[in-house]
């Protein structure tokens, strides 16, 4: 047996990729990582890219399957991960997925909400200057389930939100609007390290670092045009490779460079951008004098990590169970799936194992899957109520 002393113990090394602190930070280092081109040609199935952001047409990559979907999924994760960590879906949401039509119910809840006195505070603005709807996704539900049906059907918000985070991914919805004047933000990253302060994200080692970005997907669907004066969101390509990133986005220096070297692009209503978590970017400033710029924030958490916001999927579920039966009567089986995604809870964890113990395969069943299996075997609302409420029970200790 080989005793270490107290010498050797006081004099082993610590490992270098352990730890990162703000003292770290370089702005040469930054500049460096970010001082990159895209070149069309390592992202075939992009349309164009302009200022090293990458365009897809929806048209032209919306329901392709097998190992073409596969492919594409490769190059959207490469893109997030290595490339310019943002990629936008020209025409991702129409007249198919009621883009107008949902505009007009936000707008209605957002009407509600101010003659009830709500007014809902912002994480990067000051309270009032912007109108916003947390929780849209159970709101959006419970007001027009039929249309929350065609919405969440979306094939583009499926394939993006499976390349970055897999399978049984839980999207959670705000809608923001930033009217006239509404100033722009600070350069920031996004959940989870970056809704820290500095100092606690320091106490996090460098893998956390690396693994947060991983754990959560930042989209936004444009519901009006913004042209530049209304302030769409400012980007800096290839910052979410800058490891130490999460304690250098409030440096002073790190601010300035991307106020210089930020990417503002115009966007079209229905046109959807989706990004790393851990790109730099910021709101812009709305110049305009009447453009309220709306849009569907969307992130989207993988199965291992946690929403920020929370959600009865159990409500949505039953809200929309008509609906989804609706579409299947259609045909649309691929549409119905991404509805069940959007919606229900896909991971069978966390569980009472006293009552959900797995009796075949290593887990009970999700609310995804029963949501599926619903559909397939044509429950009524009242079985499909039963067995919903049987398996809420089995989740809770």
């Amino acid at each position: 047996m080989t005793v270490r002393s107290a010498d050797t113990i006081s004099s082993a090394r610590t490992p270098r990729a352990d730890r990162i602190s703000a003292g770290e930070c370089s702005l040469d280092d930054f500049i460096a990582a970010t001082r990159r081109t895209t070149d069309l040609a390592d992202y075939p199935h992009a349309a164009s890219t302009e200022r090293g952001v990458l365009f897809y047409d929806s048209a032209a990559i919306t329901d392709l399957s097998g190992e073409q979907r596969a492919v594409l999924s490769d190059e959207l994760a490469d893109a997030l991960l290595n490339g310019p960590g943002i990629v936008v879906f020209a025409g991702a949401f129409d007249d198919r997925h009621g883009l107008a039509e949902s505009t007009e119910v936000f707008t209605r809840i957002i009407e509600d909400q101010r003659a009830s006195g709500v007014a809902n505070g912002d994480h990067f603005a000051k309270p009032g200057a912007n109108d916003r709807i947390w929780n849209a996704l159970q709101k959006f539900a419970q007001r027009a389930p039929e249309l929350f049906t065609r919405y969440y059907a979306n094939d583009i918000l499926n394939l993006i939100s499976e390349a970055w985070l897999g399978p049984w991914y839980q999207v959670t919805s705000a809608i923001n609007v930033v009217n006239p004047g509404g100033e722009a933000q600070n350069p920031h990253r996004d959940y989870h390290l970056g809704f820290m302060s500095t100092d606690t994200a320091a106490t996090f080692r460098a893998h956390t670092h690396r693994l947060s970005p991983a754990l959560t997907l930042q989209g936004a669907v444009a519901h009006v045009d913004m042209p530049i004066e209304s302030g769409p969101t400012m980007y800096l390509p290839y910052s979410q490779t800058y490891e130490q990133g999460y304690l250098a986005f409030n440096l002073p220096e790190f601010r300035e460079y991307f106020a210089q070297n930020y990417v503002q692009l115009p966007l079209r209503a229905g046109d959807a951008v989706f990004f790393n978590p851990a790109l730099f970017h910021a709101a812009g400033h709305n110049t305009s004098s009447d453009i309220k710029r709306m849009a569907n924030l969307l992130q989207v958490s993988s199965a291992f990590g946690r929403a920020m916001d929370a959600v009865d999927r159990s409500a949505i579920m039953r809200w929309i169970y008509p609906s989804v039966q609706a579409l299947a009567a259609t045909g649309d089986d691929r549409g119905v799936a991404h509805v069940i995604a959007a919606s229900a809870e896909g991971y069978p964890f966390p569980s009472n194992l006293d009552l959900d113990q797995p009796l075949s395969g290593l887990t009970g069943e999700s609310q995804a899957e029963l949501f599926a299996r619903a559909i397939a075997d044509r429950f009524d609302t009242e079985r499909f109520d039963t067995e919903l409420s049987a398996l809420d029970r089995r989740h809770i200790a």
